[in-house]
């Protein structure tokens, strides 16, 4: 069991690695309920966080596939039935965990051979996990699953850069209104500037002509013509 967990979380590793950046799942995640995730995806709410587990149990595919008599045959059918409806249903118990987690978990299977036989031989399985809301996915359907995931990721990324410009939008906007209060107080004190500078201006050209008439001034001409107290 530890060769087949190691062999198929070594595979979805791998994928994972391919379709996802990297800050955008955990490998080995424990949830709340001590339970550990093989790989758990940091989707945005809703659907939220989704779990898949890897540790798919070989074994009964691989003595279904050596099986050589009818009985053998129909043994291995009844063994691999079980086994996976055991998986599954642990799966949804171990995954899934009400407002932590989505409400669906991923099955992966290593193999597209493990994948066909389950679907053409033993399609009740496949129902039996959608209604549990455990997907099984194979590693090119896992992809696929995976690319989509990423879109969701980078739409949401999207939304939040979109929300970060948006507030710094408001915030220019806001400068935009203050500087323009500002610049309407500068004006108005250059146009008293101004307004002062000119009336300096005309007072001062007002004090030079009186001073000019004054420098001019013949005094003579207001001298009396007898000093006071002389006899005419």
């Amino acid at each position: 069991k530890q060769t087949r967990g190691a062999f198929g979380e070594i595979q979805l590793r791998d994928i994972v690695a391919q379709a996802l950046p990297a800050d955008s799942y955990a490998l080995q995640a424990t949830l709340s309920n001590g339970r550990r995730a093989d790989c758990l995806i940091h989707l945005p709410r809703p659907p939220g966080p989704i779990a898949i587990d890897a540790k798919f149990p070989l074994e009964p595919y691989e003595a279904l596939r050596a099986a050589r008599t009818e009985a053998e045959q129909t043994e291995a059918r009844r063994m691999m039935r079980a086994a996976i409806r055991h998986h599954l249903r642990a799966i949804a118990d171990k995954y899934i965990v009400e407002g932590e987690t989505a409400e669906g978990a991923l099955m992966f299977l290593p193999s597209e051979a493990v994948y066909a036989e389950l679907h053409a031989n033993f399609p009740e399985l496949v129902r039996e996990g959608f209604a549990l809301r455990v997907w099984i996915v194979s590693p090119t359907t896992c992809m696929a699953t995976l690319n989509t995931m990423r879109a969701v990721l980078k739409d949401a990324r999207m939304k939040e850069q979109a929300g970060a410009i948006r507030r710094e939008l408001a915030a220019l906007c806001r400068d935009i209104d203050l500087l323009g209060g500002r610049v309407e107080n500068l004006d108005r004190h250059f146009a008293q500037a101004t307004k002062d500078v000119a009336e300096i201006r005309t007072s001062a050209e007002r004090a030079t002509r009186r001073a000019r008439r004054l420098d001019n001034f013949d005094f003579e001409e207001l001298a009396p013509e007898h000093a006071p107290g002389s006899l005419p």
